[in-house]
């Protein structure tokens, strides 16, 4: 049989299953009808094993796929009938009420970690030419500022495209309340600086961010230093500066050099050239500005097999991008996870708003972290 053939065949099928697959979304909206009508949950866990062990067992040894199969049907009924139920609504109305025309602000109260010449501060340049830096010791400072409403922005170091993810800035998003409004990319240029008349030869301990020593490892491995971590690469640049110490040095920018009158003893020390650094920018309230098409979330999963597959099929199903899935242990219960995503998406499309309004009810806890554009 040629090709063409067997494609055509397909195709009958295809137009069969199509014709089923609405009828059964109709009677799953029926089905939902008679489960609000007497009080019963939309998810029934013990209904839905039986039919997928009756559908494996029958399928032989398709049963593996037959599975995956039914699984996806049932989510999709699922969320359906969560959409029937008026899932999304509120999250309808909050993209509409948080959508604005204005531009994305030039300036304002911005927190940042660090001290001057910190690559926080740079990034937050690049996107607020204006912006009226505060400089506080730790991440958690930073959310508090903005979440307080002392500062009406910060910007924090998401992760790197070499040392991945920064976890403690992950971790504090489930600790404060606060919107992702835009994100930059910073390429990061790390640099060894020492006190002037300091050789490399000279130097015993090297101090940055675990994050710029990360990136550096296996130079540092190669000067035979130890490597000690500090709050940020600008603090330890002007550590360095202020310890009088002639055998300790710093991983920092170029610039730092220039603010606390160091020596560069050796410029882009890096193990990988490309070398990225993602900064959100948080405000307390979410607010969508124009040509957003990115949006973050994060929950928390039913502890049963498919889950995580059954969400990701539904981001698949709709043609999305999902540019990444960060997983977080949950304190307190062994080897079960939070999971972060962000998606390239328009928060305008009546689509992604239903998949998020629907995420809520299929997962067992759901926070939405914003809808911005990546700069």
């Amino acid at each position: 049989m040629e090709l063409s053939e067997l494609r055509a065949r397909l195709d009958v099928l295809d137009k069969q299953l199509l014709a089923l697959f609405t009828e059964r979304m109709g009677i799953a909206a029926d089905v939902a009808a008679v489960k609000k009508r007497d009080g019963l949950a939309l998810y029934q866990p013990d209904r839905e094993q039986q039919i997928l062990e009756r559908v494996g067992a029958e399928a032989g040894e398709l049963g593996g796929y037959a599975r995956a199969l039914f699984s996806t049907l049932m989510a999709l009924s699922r969320s359906y009938q969560a959409h029937l139920g008026g899932a999304g609504d509120d999250i309808v109305r909050a993209f509409d009420s948080a959508s604005v025309r204005d531009d994305f602000p030039r300036g304002g109260n911005v927190a940042c970690q660090g001290v001057t010449g910190a690559f926080s501060e740079e990034a937050c340049l690049g996107l607020m030419p204006d912006a009226h830096i505060l400089f506080f010791k730790n991440f958690d400072a930073v959310f508090s500022a903005v979440e307080s409403g002392l500062c009406a922005y910060g910007v924090l170091p998401a992760e790197n495209s070499t040392h991945g993810t920064v976890s403690r800035v992950y971790d504090l998003m489930l600790e404060h309340r606060f919107s992702i409004v835009r994100s930059t990319k910073l390429k990061v240029s790390q640099s060894l600086l020492a006190p002037s008349g300091v050789g490399l030869r000279d130097i015993r301990e090297v101090i940055s961010h675990e994050q710029a020593l990360g990136q550096c490892r296996a130079y540092l491995e190669k000067l035979g230093v130890t490597a000690t971590a500090v709050e940020n690469t600008a603090v330890a640049a002007k550590t360095v500066a202020e310890s009088g110490r002639r055998d300790l040095a710093a991983l920092s920018s170029a610039r730092c050099a220039e603010l606390y009158g160091l020596d560069v003893l050796a410029e882009d020390v890096q193990d990988e050239s490309s070398n990225f650094t993602r900064f959100i920018c948080i405000a307390p309230e979410m607010r969508i500005y124009p040509g957003a098409n990115k949006l973050s979330f994060v929950c928390s999963l039913k502890h049963i097999p498919g889950a995580l597959y059954s969400l990701i099929s539904r981001i698949a199903a709709l043609g999305l991008n999902l540019t990444k899935l960060e997983s977080r242990p949950i304190p307190g219960r062994d080897f079960e996870f939070t999971f972060y995503f962000d998606i390239e998406a328009d928060p305008s499309d009546p689509d992604v708003r239903a998949l998020i309004g629907e995420l809520e009810t299929v997962t067992e806890s759901f926070r939405f972290l914003g809808a911005y554009s990546e700069v």
